[in-house]
């Protein structure tokens, strides 16, 4: 059975006229003779609307019972067993009833859509699964209701029905959308013209992109390679060498000017080498391309031309813009021409090339980095000695067997050990040696002797091909010395992020002074330093240092400097030590990338503690509440009421009984003043507050302070103090009122006539006061319940 094909009106937000649309579409295919029903449509009691229905034959909803209450939802089995041509369905999003079908609306609908019936529904952007955190944070409405992009995707028509922020306003003014009582809520809140304008540009962003997609399926289906400048599309080829921020930045403005979006290309060598002033200038690009607004794209290739053509088709750009820098003939001729590659195999994009100065940054970088002999010292110098002392004496063995060999196997000989000093020494004691080489043999073996006059063309085409071949060993030794070395550093590089990353993994408190510390170490810095931002103000919160033997052992004559590296937007690292290269520098990126994530871990720690105090205030404001409302209660209607009968002009009570009515105020204004005190007590001791007034004293006067402050107090009351305990060290006011509140505990919860026992004794070195009642007591497992504040236990 052939599925039946999705149809989706969808709005910016309620009220654009969706049902309207949907309705007014059902109506239209029944004049063309369609076999169309109305599944389930939401008129929210709009005039029109309801209107619209009209004619439309109506499929009866499933009644639903749930938790006493009936609902109505849309009838799956009967549409299907109906099996009409069209059905309108409203409200894709909506969510049923518990006890229905299907949990989803839109899940319904696929069962329809199974059916081979053809639907056709209404959805606002904001219930959009992809879209509901950026509308939450646009209107801060949760949306709980949403449809994954997957379905509203696969629909064979999606149909915007848009609707300006003023018109939609007027609209809900005039009582067109909510009733009146809802109106100037919803006007000042969901519908405001800031929230209406960013859901329309949503809605209308996301049905250009559902367009794009279809036209870009198009095009593959047919296979259509051509450019279609449906939308202007910058590509800008990114070279990562010196000159190329300003090729970005031109593209930046070009691209500007016509409102084209902008796409950064970068081409990566096949081979995957590349040097280090490569990457770092890739990486200032990149970032000042994400500054003017383009999107970077990087692809492997050894093809430049057709890979930057080929992702200018991708992206379906209209323009390529390049770069030419001033490179000699032979330079193009050698190495090959990016401008012309793309102009010969580009078609239907516009080619543009800006003329950029390859040489203006790199002329200031250090010398050091232009130029460097990877080999070690030691080598170099071996290389050298094989030059200058082997080569002569290789001549001279060759002079004394009398020329017993010819000239070919004479060069052959000295070939090795040029080969040898350039395998060794590297590519300039290679050179070197083959010319010295060349040299020797040209004036002592090659004859005429004793010259440097060739007398056969094919002896000078033996000294050029010896000359050749140990240039080209002595280069490639270099090249793979070169190499090796980057490879080690890139090592080294690894396993310090790994070091710092396991630090981040391993650290369970807090890793920031462990990485400055290994930072220092790495680079072999004297001072790290981290400096944060305060209202304007930099100041130094922590730093880490060499120690003063270390620092003593450097040697005085090797350059220091100030290295500064910004790792947020109010945090910075300043580095004091040797001069760091390029390459160190871009390591120390990445350090500090480390560094950046164990600030963000302390600062979500610190938020922690915080939100852990806020929670355990809560918990005191909360029980405060309900002591509030529970003891002061008691002790106010007891008040209250005494006082409302002396009051009362109907009661006339004799002295004795307003006696008794002064007395019971007296007493339940005492148990309130204590009352209100226990309460300002617990909230100094919360905000720690309270400096305890330690003496000492005599443990008897102050259990008998606290028995005489407790009312009610039953006959026996059994102390019993060891005859070791005379004083202790205490705070002698708040130890009486602990003693009187769990007393008065007890009293209040003993059975009637129970003793209640007061013992005292020494533990070690400390004084155990116990209070013992015979009365319930308290679970075993809500006993730790009960020394929070104000808890009662239910």
């Amino acid at each position: 059975m052939k599925r039946g094909a999705l149809r989706v009106y969808l709005g910016a937000a309620p009220g654009v006229g969706k049902t309207y649309a949907m309705l007014d579409e059902g109506k239209r295919r029944k004049e063309r003779g369609v076999d169309v029903v109305v599944g389930l449509v939401e008129t929210h009691g709009r005039l029109k609307t309801t209107a619209q229905v009209g004619d439309l034959e109506i499929i009866p909803r499933r009644s639903i019972v749930h938790k006493g209450a009936e609902f109505s939802e849309l009838d799956v089995d009967a549409i299907v067993a109906r099996r009409p041509t069209v059905v309108l369905v409203d409200e894709l999003a909506h969510t049923n009833v518990p006890g229905s079908r299907n949990a989803k609306r839109w899940e319904d609908v696929d069962e329809l859509l199974d059916a081979g019936i053809e639907v056709v529904t209404t959805l606002n952007i904001q219930h959009l699964e992809s879209l509901n955190d950026v509308v939450e944070k646009i209107t801060g409405v949760v949306q709980r209701e949403t449809v994954p992009d997957s379905i509203v995707r696969m629909a064979d028509q999606i149909e915007l029905v848009d609707m300006s922020p003023e018109a939609l306003r007027r609209r809900m003014a005039h009582g067109n959308i909510y009733p009146p009582e809802r109106i100037d809520s919803a006007l000042n809140n969901y519908f405001r013209p800031g929230n209406l304008g960013a859901l329309r540009e949503l809605a209308l962003l996301w049905a250009a992109d559902r367009v794009e997609e279809s036209l870009d399926q198009y095009r593959i289906r047919n296979g259509i390679t051509d450019t279609w400048e449906t939308r202007e599309r910058f590509v800008v080829a990114i070279t990562g060498k010196p000159g190329g921020a300003l090729l970005v930045r031109r593209a930046a403005r070009v691209a500007a000017k016509s409102r084209a979006q902008l796409v950064g290309v970068y081409v990566r060598s096949g081979n995957g080498l590349t040097t280090t002033d490569t990457e770092a200038e890739l990486a200032d690009q990149q970032r000042l391309l994400a500054e003017v607004g383009g999107a970077y794209y990087e692809v492997v290739s050894n093809d430049v031309g057709r890979a930057l053509v080929s992702a200018a088709q991708l992206h379906g750009a209209t323009q390529l813009l390049l770069g030419a820098s001033d490179r000699s003939r032979l330079d193009q001729l050698l190495r090959g021409s990016v401008v012309n590659d793309v102009t010969r195999v580009a078609k239907g994009i516009d080619i543009h090339v800006i003329a950029i100065d390859g040489r203006s940054e790199s002329q200031t970088l250090p010398h050091h980095l232009r130029m460097r002999n990877s080999l070690s010292r030691r080598r170099q110098v071996i290389g050298s000695l094989i030059v200058v002392g082997g080569l002569p004496l290789v001549v001279w063995i060759l002079l004394a067997s009398e020329r017993s060999l010819t000239l070919a196997s004479d060069l052959l000989v000295c070939l090795v050990v040029v080969v040898a000093a350039g395998a060794i020494g590297g590519l300039v004691i290679g050179i070197v040696g083959a010319v010295v080489g060349s040299l020797l043999i040209n004036y002592y073996l090659v004859p005429p002797v004793h010259t440097f006059t060739i007398g056969e063309r094919q002896n000078l085409i033996a000294l050029i091909v010896f000359i050749a071949v140990a240039a080209t060993v002595s280069t490639y030794v270099n090249l793979a010395a070169l190499r090796t070395a980057q490879a080690r550093r890139a090592r080294a590089e690894a396993e310090a992020l790994s070091r710092a990353a396991g630090t981040l993994a391993v650290s369970s408190g807090d890793a920031v002074p462990v990485l400055l510390a290994q930072l220092c170490a790495v680079f072999g810095c004297m001072t790290v330093e981290l400096w944060q931002r305060a209202d304007d103000e930099w100041t130094i919160t922590e730093q880490a240092g060499s120690s003063d033997s270390t620092l003593q052992s450097l040697p005085t004559d090797r350059k220091f400097e100030e290295t500064t590296v910004d790792i947020g937007s109010n945090t910075r690292v300043v580095f004091r030590g040797p001069q760091l290269s390029l390459e160190d520098q871009l390591a120390l990126r990445g350090q500090c990338d480390q560094l950046a994530v164990a600030l963000r871990e302390r600062e979500m720690r610190h938020s922690a503690q915080a939100a852990e105090i806020t929670k355990r205030a809560d918990e005191v404001r909360t029980s405060l509440l309900q002591a509030v409302s529970h003891d002061l209660r008691t002790p106010l209607a007891g008040i209250k009421a005494s006082v409302t009968s002396l009051l009362s002009p109907d009661v006339k009570f004799t002295a004795v009984q307003q006696r008794e009515f002064l007395e019971t105020v007296d007493i339940e204004t005492d148990r309130l003043t204590r009352l209100v005190r226990n309460l300002l007590d617990m909230s100094r001791l919360q905000a720690g507050a309270v400096a305890l007034q330690l003496s000492t004293v005599f443990l008897d006067d102050v259990i008998a302070n606290a028995l005489r402050s407790v009312s009610s107090l039953p006959e026996h009351v059994v102390v019993e103090i060891a005859d070791d305990m005379v004083a202790v060290f205490v705070d002698a006011e708040f130890l009486e009122r602990a003693v009187a509140n769990v007393v008065g505990n007890a009293v209040a919860w003993s059975p009637a006539g129970a003793a209640i026992e007061l013992k005292a004794f020494r533990h070690d070195d400390r004084v155990l006061l116990q209070v013992v009642d015979h009365g319930p007591g308290i679970p075993a497992d809500r006993r730790a319940e009960a020394v929070r504040p104000f808890q009662q236990l239910g």
